[in-house]
């Protein structure tokens, strides 16, 4: 039976995928493939190169605002990740798909063509800078004849990139929208409807996957708090041990 994992983009909320591969693990569950967008896409790369979770969690706990990026002096964008790119290979230093202990799909989004791109060849850390470039926000990348920006942007929750290849597949969804709004500024109101953008094709792709692990009280934090990351792990790490068992995962309700 072929198991896949597809994990999701959330910024600092990605922490929690780190968690819930730990727990997965220690209940002895393996997955075949992997997929992933945004700070899924990297956590899925360390984890397909072969770390352990609580290795994954040492390494990217190195990540900061101040030393993983760099001012773009760009109009198309504020910062570039010079400093993710450079932590990345320090840590998968072949820099190829080919070469990961596990097959791993990394989508970004094609600002050109106007459509998500499934990557699973060529440069690996250019791909991933690509996934997690938040528009307006990090300068997009290039790639061919292309600027690539985050994953998110079409395809959140890149289950449809593998579904076809695996028996069963395991959804770590990292980004849900609070139940709780107060409209109190602009800068609220975009971040919520970009949120909600999102999420429309977000909730195709959990249909995809026959199990979603999605752990509570991750609206909590911003994608951008990277300082709670052990706060962030301990939730996907939790309610993973506590809520889930092989048992849900290896009876899969997708026809």
């Amino acid at each position: 039976m072929r198991v896949g994992i597809v994990l999701s983009g959330g910024g600092a909320r990605g922490f929690a995928h780190i968690g819930a591969l730990k727990a997965l693990e220690e209940k002895n569950v393996r997955f075949h493939l992997v997929a992933g967008t945004s700070a899924g896409s990297v956590v899925g790369a360390l984890y397909a190169q072969g770390h352990r979770p609580a290795d994954i969690m040492a390494i990217v706990q190195q990540i900061s605002l101040i030393r993983t990026v760099r001012p773009a002096l760009s109009w198309t964008g504020l910062l570039k990740m010079d400093g993710l790119r450079e932590l990345l290979l320090k840590y998968i230093p072949h820099n190829s798909f080919n070469q990961l202990a596990l097959p791993l799909t990394v989508a970004a989004t094609d600002l050109k063509r106007g459509k998500v791109n499934y990557f699973t060849e060529g440069d690996l850390i250019t791909c991933l800078t690509a996934s997690c470039s938040i528009p307006g926000v990090f300068d997009p990348v290039p790639i061919g004849d292309s600027l690539f920006v985050d994953g998110g942007v079409f395809d959140n929750l890149p289950a449809r990139a593998i579904r076809d290849h695996c028996d069963v597949l395991v959804g770590l969804h990292c980004n849900p929208i609070s139940p709780d709004f107060d409209a109190r500024n602009m800068k609220v109101v975009i971040e919520r409807s970009m949120l909600m953008a999102i999420g429309v094709g977000t909730q195709f792709s959990k249909h995809l996957c026959n199990f979603v692990i999605e752990p509570p009280g991750l609206d909590r934090f911003n994608a951008f708090e990277i300082g709670k990351a052990k706060e962030i792990f301990e939730i996907g790490y939790r309610y993973t041990k506590d809520m889930v068992t092989p048992e849900m995962i290896f009876n899969p309700t997708h026809d």
